[in-house]
């Protein structure tokens, strides 16, 4: 459960979808644009989760320690720590907004729909964490009931960061703003830093528990 924790962590400190998150707050709708982005980011970590938690238990259905587990976790922790390495190498000399983060301000709910399902399902960074928390739980020998909860509990961990500052925003009000903006600020300017150092973890403890059950 630890490590499945921890892959969960890992979605929930990227930076990306916590800057956006902060963003839609100064929208028109404020909350209604905030809280369509958070509910999509939610059941779509939740979809991958389970996606991958069902063919993980398909596979290994018939096996109490499935040993091609162990290798998936290897080698998914050699790529978090290669995806790590090269984006700190490559890092820009300056950080800028990107262009689809300014224009956030004039975002709907519907587009903040669409946007949070960009973020999940087709960012390969997210997609790789929740794939992997999914194939954790689909191979464990829990009851149908302890997987849901289990899934539950990864989803929401994933999404606490997301949550956060739209939560904060509709108990506070607008005063919030100033101080969540700093945070946006610092993120965006330490996201590689933050990224690199969540992933190289992440990676090491896949390696460990991989090369430990060999």
């Amino acid at each position: 459960m630890d490590e499945i924790l921890a892959l969960a962590i890992g979605i929930a400190a990227s930076p990306f979808p916590i800057i956006p998150a902060v963003l839609l707050l100064f929208t028109e709708r404020p909350r209604a644009t905030a809280f369509a982005f958070l509910g999509t980011w939610f059941i779509s970590i939740t979809l991958i989760v389970v996606v991958f938690a069902v063919l993980s238990g398909l596979i290994s259905a018939d096996e109490q320690s499935p040993s091609w587990l162990d290798w998936v976790r290897i080698v998914a922790g050699i790529g978090l720590i290669a995806f790590a390495i090269g984006k700190w190498v490559t890092r820009p000399p300056t950080v800028q907004m990107p262009s689809w983060m300014r224009t956030l301000q004039t975002a709907t709910p519907r587009s903040a729909f669409v946007l949070a399902i960009v973020l999940s399902l087709a960012n390969p960074k997210v997609l790789l964490l929740a794939a992997a928390g999914g194939i954790d739980i689909g191979s464990v020998q829990w009851s149908l009931q302890a997987q849901i909860v289990a899934i539950g509990v990864f989803a929401l961990v994933a999404s606490i960061s997301v949550a956060a500052p739209i939560v904060a925003y509709t108990v506070a009000g607008p005063r919030v703003l100033g101080p969540l903006s700093v945070v946006k600020d610092w993120l965006l300017r330490n996201n590689v830093a933050v990224m690199s150092v969540v992933f190289i973890v992440l990676g090491a403890l896949l390696i460990y528990n991989g090369v430990s059950g060999i």
